[in-house]
C-alpha cells in the first residue's frame, strides 16, 4: 500500500470490472484465476470479488471486484508479486479492465430471499 494520503478523487470505494475472452478450456482459466484471487484477497483494501461465466458463451467471463479505495487497488496491481498472476492470465485470455465508482445502489426486497431466490447474499452498505 502506498503511504500517500488519497485526494478527493481517490477517496471512497471503487468497483473493478474486468471482462475476459478466454482462449483455453474454461477449467484451465478458472484454476489460474483462483490463484490470482487468493493473492488479491490478501491485499489491503480488498473487499470482495465475483468471477462469473457467461451462460451461453463459456469462453466469456466477467470479474467484479470491490475495493475500499483507488489507492488500495492501484497498490495491489502494482505489487511485484502480482505481475506473474497478470502474465499468466494474459497468456490464457484477452481482457478489458475498467475501474468504476458507484453512483446508485439498490438492494432487492428482503421478501425475495429464500427458496427459489437467485440472490445468494444481501449487499451491505459499503458503497
Amino acid at each position: 500500500m502506498t503511504d500517500h494520503q488519497p485526494d478527493a478523487k481517490e477517496a471512497g470505494a471503487v468497483t473493478f470490472v474486468n471482462t475476459f475472452t478466454v482462449h483455453v478450456e474454461p477449467e484451465v482459466f478458472e484454476r489460474e484465476f483462483a490463484r490470482t484471487s487468493e493473492f488479491m484477497a490478501r491485499q489491503p483494501g480488498f473487499v470482495r470479488h465475483t468471477l462469473s461465466r457467461h451462460t451461453e458463451r463459456p469462453g466469456q467471463y466477467v470479474n467484479v471486484a470491490e475495493w475500499q479505495d483507488v489507492a488500495s487497488f492501484r497498490a495491489a496491481v502494482s505489487h511485484a508479486d502480482f505481475q506473474p498472476h497478470a502474465g499468466a492470465l494474459r497468456a490464457l485470455s484477452e481482457s478489458r479492465p475498467e475501474l468504476y465508482r458507484a453512483r446508485l445502489r439498490r438492494d432487492g426486497d428482503s421478501a425475495l430471499e429464500g427458496p427459489g431466490s437467485d440472490r445468494a447474499t444481501r449487499a451491505d452498505d459499503t458503497i
